[in-house]
Protein backbone atom coordinates (compact mmCIF):
# COMPACT_ATOMS: atom_id res chain seq x y z
CA UNK A 1 0.00 0.00 0.00
CA UNK A 2 1.58 3.32 -1.06
CA UNK A 3 1.74 6.30 1.25
CA UNK A 4 -0.93 8.32 -0.60
CA UNK A 5 -3.43 5.47 -0.41
CA UNK A 6 -2.62 4.82 3.26
CA UNK A 7 -3.17 8.52 4.03
CA UNK A 8 -6.51 8.38 2.17
CA UNK A 9 -7.69 5.39 4.21
CA UNK A 10 -6.69 7.14 7.46
CA UNK A 11 -8.55 10.31 6.42
CA UNK A 12 -11.63 8.25 5.57
CA UNK A 13 -11.59 6.53 8.97
CA UNK A 14 -11.22 9.88 10.74
CA UNK A 15 -14.23 11.12 8.77
CA UNK A 16 -16.33 8.09 9.74
CA UNK A 17 -15.54 8.41 13.46
CA UNK A 18 -16.06 12.19 13.43
CA UNK A 19 -19.41 11.89 11.67
CA UNK A 20 -20.66 9.28 14.15
CA UNK A 21 -19.65 11.48 17.10
CA UNK A 22 -21.17 14.66 15.61
CA UNK A 23 -24.39 12.84 14.67
CA UNK A 24 -24.99 11.75 18.27
CA UNK A 25 -24.07 15.17 19.71
CA UNK A 26 -26.26 17.19 17.30
CA UNK A 27 -29.35 15.00 17.47
CA UNK A 28 -29.25 14.64 21.28
CA UNK A 29 -28.67 18.36 21.92
CA UNK A 30 -31.09 19.35 19.15
CA UNK A 31 -33.90 17.24 20.67
CA UNK A 32 -33.16 18.28 24.27
CA UNK A 33 -33.09 21.99 23.46
CA UNK A 34 -35.59 21.89 20.58
CA UNK A 35 -33.29 23.24 17.87
CA UNK A 36 -34.77 22.38 14.47
CA UNK A 37 -31.66 23.27 12.47
CA UNK A 38 -29.43 21.23 14.81
CA UNK A 39 -31.65 18.14 14.54
CA UNK A 40 -31.76 18.50 10.74
CA UNK A 41 -28.00 18.92 10.66
CA UNK A 42 -27.65 15.83 12.87
CA UNK A 43 -29.73 13.78 10.44
CA UNK A 44 -27.51 15.14 7.67
CA UNK A 45 -24.51 13.90 9.64
CA UNK A 46 -26.14 10.49 10.00
CA UNK A 47 -26.32 10.35 6.21
CA UNK A 48 -22.66 11.38 6.19
CA UNK A 49 -21.80 8.27 8.20
CA UNK A 50 -23.22 6.10 5.42
CA UNK A 51 -21.45 8.22 2.80
CA UNK A 52 -18.10 8.01 4.61
CA UNK A 53 -18.35 4.23 4.94
CA UNK A 54 -19.22 3.97 1.23
CA UNK A 55 -16.18 6.10 0.36
CA UNK A 56 -13.92 4.00 2.58
CA UNK A 57 -15.09 0.78 0.95
CA UNK A 58 -14.74 2.20 -2.55
CA UNK A 59 -11.16 3.32 -1.90
CA UNK A 60 -10.19 -0.22 -0.91
CA UNK A 61 -11.87 -1.67 -4.01
CA UNK A 62 -10.47 0.92 -6.42
CA UNK A 63 -6.87 0.08 -5.53
CA UNK A 64 -7.24 -3.60 -6.33
CA UNK A 65 -5.19 -4.62 -9.38
CA UNK A 66 -6.80 -5.24 -12.77
CA UNK A 67 -8.17 -8.74 -13.35
CA UNK A 68 -9.87 -10.71 -16.14
CA UNK A 69 -13.27 -9.28 -15.30
CA UNK A 70 -12.00 -5.71 -14.92
CA UNK A 71 -9.00 -5.33 -17.27
CA UNK A 72 -8.96 -1.53 -16.86
CA UNK A 73 -8.83 -1.78 -13.08
CA UNK A 74 -11.39 -0.92 -10.39
CA UNK A 75 -10.95 2.87 -10.33
CA UNK A 76 -14.59 3.65 -11.04
CA UNK A 77 -15.61 2.20 -7.68
CA UNK A 78 -14.73 5.59 -6.20
CA UNK A 79 -16.81 7.37 -8.84
CA UNK A 80 -19.82 5.22 -7.98
CA UNK A 81 -19.23 6.04 -4.31
CA UNK A 82 -19.10 9.74 -5.16
CA UNK A 83 -22.45 9.40 -6.93
CA UNK A 84 -23.92 7.65 -3.89
CA UNK A 85 -22.72 10.50 -1.66
CA UNK A 86 -24.34 13.01 -4.03
CA UNK A 87 -27.68 11.18 -3.79
CA UNK A 88 -27.47 11.01 0.00
CA UNK A 89 -26.68 14.73 0.17
CA UNK A 90 -29.62 15.55 -2.10
CA UNK A 91 -32.07 13.60 0.08
CA UNK A 92 -30.58 15.17 3.23
CA UNK A 93 -31.03 18.65 1.72
CA UNK A 94 -34.67 17.96 0.83
CA UNK A 95 -35.31 16.58 4.34
CA UNK A 96 -33.77 19.65 5.98
CA UNK A 97 -35.82 21.97 3.77
CA UNK A 98 -39.05 20.10 4.55
CA UNK A 99 -38.50 20.06 8.31
CA UNK A 100 -37.43 23.72 8.40
CA UNK A 101 -40.42 24.92 6.34
CA UNK A 102 -42.78 22.83 8.47
CA UNK A 103 -41.44 24.42 11.66
CA UNK A 104 -42.32 27.90 10.35
CA UNK A 105 -46.01 27.04 10.80
CA UNK A 106 -45.56 26.30 14.50
CA UNK A 107 -44.71 28.60 17.43
CA UNK A 108 -41.02 29.47 17.49
CA UNK A 109 -38.95 27.46 19.96
CA UNK A 110 -36.82 29.10 22.62
CA UNK A 111 -33.12 29.12 21.58
CA UNK A 112 -30.46 27.83 23.96
CA UNK A 113 -26.77 28.67 24.29
CA UNK A 114 -25.78 25.00 24.43
CA UNK A 115 -27.29 24.45 20.97
CA UNK A 116 -25.32 27.47 19.73
CA UNK A 117 -22.06 26.09 21.18
CA UNK A 118 -22.72 22.67 19.61
CA UNK A 119 -23.22 24.28 16.20
CA UNK A 120 -20.05 26.37 16.63
CA UNK A 121 -17.96 23.32 17.60
CA UNK A 122 -19.34 21.45 14.57
CA UNK A 123 -18.43 24.37 12.29
CA UNK A 124 -14.80 24.46 13.46
CA UNK A 125 -14.44 20.68 13.45
CA UNK A 126 -15.91 20.27 9.97
CA UNK A 127 -13.78 23.08 8.53
CA UNK A 128 -10.63 21.36 9.82
CA UNK A 129 -11.84 18.02 8.42
CA UNK A 130 -12.62 19.59 5.03
CA UNK A 131 -9.17 21.18 4.69
CA UNK A 132 -7.49 17.92 5.77
CA UNK A 133 -9.48 15.54 3.55
CA UNK A 134 -9.46 17.74 0.43
CA UNK A 135 -5.66 18.06 0.68
CA UNK A 136 -5.17 14.29 1.02
CA UNK A 137 -7.81 13.61 -1.64
CA UNK A 138 -6.10 15.85 -4.19
CA UNK A 139 -2.69 14.39 -3.44
CA UNK A 140 -4.01 10.85 -4.01
CA UNK A 141 -6.48 11.94 -6.73
CA UNK A 142 -9.11 9.96 -4.81
CA UNK A 143 -12.65 10.65 -6.03
CA UNK A 144 -14.09 8.88 -2.99
CA UNK A 145 -12.12 10.98 -0.51
CA UNK A 146 -12.82 14.19 -2.43
CA UNK A 147 -16.52 13.34 -2.24
CA UNK A 148 -16.11 12.97 1.52
CA UNK A 149 -14.30 16.31 1.63
CA UNK A 150 -17.13 18.05 -0.23
CA UNK A 151 -19.53 16.35 2.14
CA UNK A 152 -17.62 18.02 4.99
CA UNK A 153 -17.90 21.31 3.10
CA UNK A 154 -21.68 20.88 2.97
CA UNK A 155 -21.56 20.40 6.74
CA UNK A 156 -19.57 23.63 7.07
CA UNK A 157 -22.37 25.45 5.24
CA UNK A 158 -24.94 23.75 7.48
CA UNK A 159 -23.04 24.68 10.62
CA UNK A 160 -22.61 28.29 9.51
CA UNK A 161 -26.36 28.53 8.95
CA UNK A 162 -27.01 26.90 12.33
CA UNK A 163 -24.64 29.26 14.14
CA UNK A 164 -26.15 32.32 12.45
CA UNK A 165 -29.74 31.14 12.89
CA UNK A 166 -29.42 30.19 16.56
CA UNK A 167 -27.27 33.27 17.20
CA UNK A 168 -29.91 35.62 15.76
CA UNK A 169 -32.60 33.88 17.80
CA UNK A 170 -30.48 34.36 20.95
CA UNK A 171 -29.81 37.99 20.05
CA UNK A 172 -33.55 38.49 19.79
CA UNK A 173 -33.75 38.14 23.57
CA UNK A 174 -31.72 41.34 23.98
CA UNK A 175 -32.58 43.28 20.81
CA UNK A 176 -35.98 42.39 19.37
CA UNK A 177 -35.64 41.70 15.61
CA UNK A 178 -38.60 40.94 13.30
CA UNK A 179 -38.93 37.18 12.66
CA UNK A 180 -35.66 36.57 14.52
CA UNK A 181 -37.40 33.97 16.65
CA UNK A 182 -37.59 31.85 13.50
CA UNK A 183 -33.88 32.31 12.75
CA UNK A 184 -33.23 28.64 13.50
CA UNK A 185 -35.80 27.46 10.94
CA UNK A 186 -34.84 30.01 8.28
CA UNK A 187 -31.21 28.94 8.63
CA UNK A 188 -32.26 25.35 7.93
CA UNK A 189 -33.83 26.42 4.63
CA UNK A 190 -30.71 28.34 3.60
CA UNK A 191 -28.40 25.43 4.35
CA UNK A 192 -30.59 22.98 2.43
CA UNK A 193 -30.16 25.11 -0.69
CA UNK A 194 -26.35 25.08 -0.34
CA UNK A 195 -26.26 21.33 0.27
CA UNK A 196 -28.56 20.59 -2.69
CA UNK A 197 -26.40 22.71 -4.99
CA UNK A 198 -23.28 20.83 -3.88
CA UNK A 199 -25.04 17.47 -4.39
CA UNK A 200 -26.02 18.38 -7.95
CA UNK A 201 -22.43 19.40 -8.76
CA UNK A 202 -21.02 16.13 -7.37
CA UNK A 203 -23.68 14.08 -9.16
CA UNK A 204 -22.95 15.72 -12.51
CA UNK A 205 -19.20 15.08 -12.13
CA UNK A 206 -19.81 11.40 -11.31
CA UNK A 207 -22.17 10.91 -14.27
CA UNK A 208 -19.66 12.58 -16.63
CA UNK A 209 -16.93 10.12 -15.59
CA UNK A 210 -19.21 7.07 -15.68
CA UNK A 211 -20.37 8.11 -19.17
CA UNK A 212 -16.71 8.24 -20.31
CA UNK A 213 -16.67 12.01 -20.61
CA UNK A 214 -13.47 13.47 -22.02
CA UNK A 215 -10.91 15.23 -19.87
CA UNK A 216 -10.78 19.06 -20.04
CA UNK A 217 -9.43 20.43 -23.33
CA UNK A 218 -6.36 21.89 -21.61
CA UNK A 219 -5.18 18.46 -20.42
CA UNK A 220 -5.80 16.83 -23.82
CA UNK A 221 -3.89 19.65 -25.50
CA UNK A 222 -1.00 19.09 -23.12
CA UNK A 223 -0.90 15.38 -24.02
CA UNK A 224 -0.90 16.28 -27.74
CA UNK A 225 1.98 18.69 -27.21
CA UNK A 226 4.00 15.97 -25.44
CA UNK A 227 3.35 13.45 -28.23
CA UNK A 228 4.34 15.95 -30.91
CA UNK A 229 7.75 16.42 -29.29
CA UNK A 230 8.73 12.93 -30.47
CA UNK A 231 10.86 13.29 -33.63
CA UNK A 232 9.07 10.51 -35.57
CA UNK A 233 5.52 11.77 -35.00
CA UNK A 234 4.24 13.42 -38.19
CA UNK A 235 0.62 13.89 -37.24
CA UNK A 236 -1.84 13.18 -34.40
CA UNK A 237 -4.94 11.70 -36.03
CA UNK A 238 -7.00 11.33 -32.84
CA UNK A 239 -6.53 11.52 -29.10
CA UNK A 240 -8.98 10.50 -26.40
CA UNK A 241 -8.41 10.75 -22.66
CA UNK A 242 -10.78 9.89 -19.82
CA UNK A 243 -10.79 9.48 -16.07
CA UNK A 244 -11.20 6.01 -14.63
CA UNK A 245 -11.58 6.90 -10.98
CA UNK A 246 -8.28 8.07 -9.52
CA UNK A 247 -6.29 7.53 -12.72
CA UNK A 248 -6.39 8.49 -16.41
CA UNK A 249 -6.53 6.33 -19.56
CA UNK A 250 -5.37 7.68 -22.95
CA UNK A 251 -5.99 6.36 -26.49
CA UNK A 252 -4.14 7.97 -29.40
CA UNK A 253 -3.78 7.44 -33.13
CA UNK A 254 -0.61 8.93 -34.58
CA UNK A 255 1.07 8.86 -37.98
CA UNK A 256 4.72 7.90 -38.36
CA UNK A 257 6.89 7.42 -41.47
CA UNK A 258 5.75 4.30 -43.35
CA UNK A 259 9.30 3.02 -43.82
CA UNK A 260 9.84 2.35 -40.09
CA UNK A 261 10.06 -1.25 -38.91
CA UNK A 262 7.65 -2.90 -36.48
CA UNK A 263 10.37 -2.82 -33.83
CA UNK A 264 10.84 0.93 -34.34
CA UNK A 265 7.09 1.47 -34.13
CA UNK A 266 6.98 -0.51 -30.89
CA UNK A 267 9.81 1.57 -29.44
CA UNK A 268 8.02 4.80 -30.40
CA UNK A 269 4.85 3.68 -28.60
CA UNK A 270 6.81 2.76 -25.49
CA UNK A 271 8.72 6.07 -25.50
CA UNK A 272 5.54 8.12 -25.84
CA UNK A 273 3.83 6.17 -23.07
CA UNK A 274 6.80 6.58 -20.74
CA UNK A 275 7.08 10.30 -21.52
CA UNK A 276 3.40 11.00 -20.77
CA UNK A 277 3.35 8.95 -17.57
CA UNK A 278 6.45 10.73 -16.27
CA UNK A 279 4.92 14.13 -17.00
CA UNK A 280 1.52 13.20 -15.53
CA UNK A 281 1.57 10.57 -12.73
CA UNK A 282 -2.25 10.34 -12.92
CA UNK A 283 -1.96 8.53 -16.27
CA UNK A 284 -1.95 4.76 -15.79
CA UNK A 285 -2.37 3.49 -19.35
CA UNK A 286 -1.55 4.89 -22.81
CA UNK A 287 -2.66 2.94 -25.88
CA UNK A 288 -0.99 4.07 -29.12
CA UNK A 289 -2.20 3.07 -32.60
CA UNK A 290 0.25 3.77 -35.42
CA UNK A 291 -0.82 4.92 -38.90
CA UNK A 292 1.62 5.00 -41.89
CA UNK A 293 2.63 8.45 -43.11
CA UNK A 294 3.89 9.04 -46.67
CA UNK A 295 5.79 12.08 -47.88
CA UNK A 296 3.43 14.44 -49.67
CA UNK A 297 0.35 12.32 -48.94
CA UNK A 298 -2.30 12.34 -46.19
CA UNK A 299 -3.36 8.75 -45.58
CA UNK A 300 -4.90 7.38 -42.34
Amino acid sequence: MNRAHAASILAAWISVISNIFLTVIKIVIGILFRSQVLVADGVHNAADVVASIASLGSMKISNQPADNDHPYGHGKAEVISSGVVAIILAFAALFMAYESIKSLFHPATEPHMIAFIAALVSLIWKQVLYVYTVRIGRQANSKGLLATAYDHLADVYASIAAVVGIGIALLNRVYPIPYAAYGDSLAGIVVSIFVLKLALHMGKESVDILMEGSLPTEKCTRYEELIQTHPYIKRIDRLRAREHGHYVLIDARVSVPAYLSIQQGHDICREIKTMIMIQDPEVQEVLIHLNPWYEGENHD
